[in-house]
């Protein structure tokens, strides 16, 4: 699979494009932007892009009206093809939003039904009680996801409703030549409807990519050979940044271990998870991390341990922002990329992780483990890559076992004897091999 050896780049498109919150009906042609944006990514060594939604919705995108026509604030279907195309040139996958368990208020079928009630066609498209009412005073009640009545739970149980979801998939692969679909709260789809999505894109596309939204729970409920191939890693993004707000790299490595350690019960052994030390949900790390020093680290574990690596556009450079400013603050317009020196850190991590086996494929085990540092080790088909992290401003000596007499550091290209004491510096990142 692909994706097992990509980095990927998540883009919001309608808040990197300047989009207005409230669909407004006006056809702007917002998503060329991201074209621009191109020589940035393959910069930055992304193979892969993750789009946040971009079919027509009420407002953020995931309140779908309709599944097969690009969001009249974003352009037409014309221009997110033709960009669509521009990126495989360019010789990047793109993965999009698939918003699959509820759609906006907006979508024509519930619009349907409030205007014809038990007449309508469509009545069983929902969770519908005639003899309720919403929080629209639509003089009946509807399931919305969460308790957020702006989401119209769809019935998954109901085949119409899986046929047409289906058939909206076909779509995006024959008009759009897509590559994958990230699902949105994946932890909520039927299992039986992510079983025949499976099949269905299996039939349509060869290596054609599926990823859940998981939060919580064990992901391989809905990760397995006959429904999704990766999930959202949410259990080690809080592991990542509160390892080194805490100064307690114990949290994560014992993290890594129950998902990917040598022991045969290790939950996720062999399989791909999407990580990120944030995105379009959540704070930005360079806002989270209390310690500056520590974001060039955290990328580096972030691609240094078992996974995909995904970087939210805007944190390559350190833009901060929190959570408490509301989601718009987290899905900003940039008028252009910044390349500085983390930019640059993180283009380098991305060339050694995507041209490096072990990191794609490697067993994970540890090797020193301290509050203030970790080295973990990746083999893979008789090769061994050392991952090393010093959170300290103090350097740090210390001893392990390696099959070589020397090593060699990706990141720098220095190189170390290892029949000697190791000394890491103070807040500084290795990848040893």
């Amino acid at each position: 699979m692909w994706a097992n050896e990509s980095v990927f780049y998540q883009i919001y498109p309608l808040g990197f494009c300047g989009a207005p919150f409230e669909n407004d009906g006006v056809c702007e042609h917002r998503i060329r932007k991201i074209s621009d944006w191109i020589p940035h990514i393959k910069k930055l060594g992304a193979n892969a892009i993750y789009f946040s939604p971009v079919f027509e919705s009420d407002t953020h995108g995931y309140n779908t009206r309709d599944y097969k026509k690009i969001d009249v604030r974003l352009g037409e279907n014309e221009d997110f093809r033709d960009l669509c195309q521009e990126l495989h040139n360019n010789h990047i996958k793109v993965v999009i939003d698939g918003v699959f368990n509820h759609v906006g208020r907006g979508f024509g079928p519930f619009i349907d039904v409030c205007k014809n009630r038990q007449n309508s066609r469509y009545l069983n498209w929902f969770h519908i009680d005639l003899n309720g009412n919403s929080n629209y005073n639509d003089g009946l009640w509807y399931e919305g996801w969460e308790g957020n009545y702006d989401l119209v739970k769809l019935n998954l149980q109901n085949n119409e409703v899986v046929e047409y979801l289906l058939e909206a998939v076909s779509f995006w692969i024959h008009e759009f030549d897509i590559d994958g679909i990230r699902l949105d709260v994946a932890y909520c789809l039927e299992y039986d409807f992510l079983k025949r999505l499976r099949s269905h894109v299996d039939s349509l596309k060869e290596d054609f990519f599926l990823v859940g939204e998981m939060l919580h729970g064990d992901y391989n409920q809905r990760m397995n050979d006959g429904m999704l191939h990766s999930a959202t890693n949410y259990e080690c993004y809080k592991g990542l940044y509160s390892s080194f707000n805490s100064m307690n790299m114990f949290e994560i490595n014992h993290s890594l271990l129950r998902q990917f350690g040598p022991e045969q019960w290790t939950l996720y052994k062999g399989k791909h998870l999407l990580s990120f030390v944030d995105n379009h949900d959540v704070t930005r790390i360079a806002s989270i991390l209390s310690n500056p020093n520590h974001l060039p680290l955290i990328y580096a574990l972030l691609f240094g341990m078992p996974g995909i690596p995904c970087v939210y556009y805007g944190s390559e450079w350190g833009e901060k922002a929190e959570k408490s400013q509301g989601d718009p603050a987290l899905r900003p317009c940039f008028d252009k990329p910044i390349y500085n020196e983390l930019s640059a850190y993180i283009s380098k991590l991305s060339e050694i992780k995507k041209n490096t086996l072990p990191l794609n494929y490697g067993d994970f085990s540890s090797v020193v483990l301290t509050n203030k540092q970790c080295i973990f080790k990746r083999s893979y088909e008789n090769t061994d890559v050392y991952v090393a992290i010093n959170a300290d401003e103090n350097n740090f000596c210390c001893n392990f076992h390696c099959n070589t007499d020397i090593v060699t550091d990706l990141i720098t290209g220095e190189e170390f004897q290892m029949n000697r004491e190791f000394e890491m510096k103070g807040y500084r990142a290795y990848i040893l091999k």
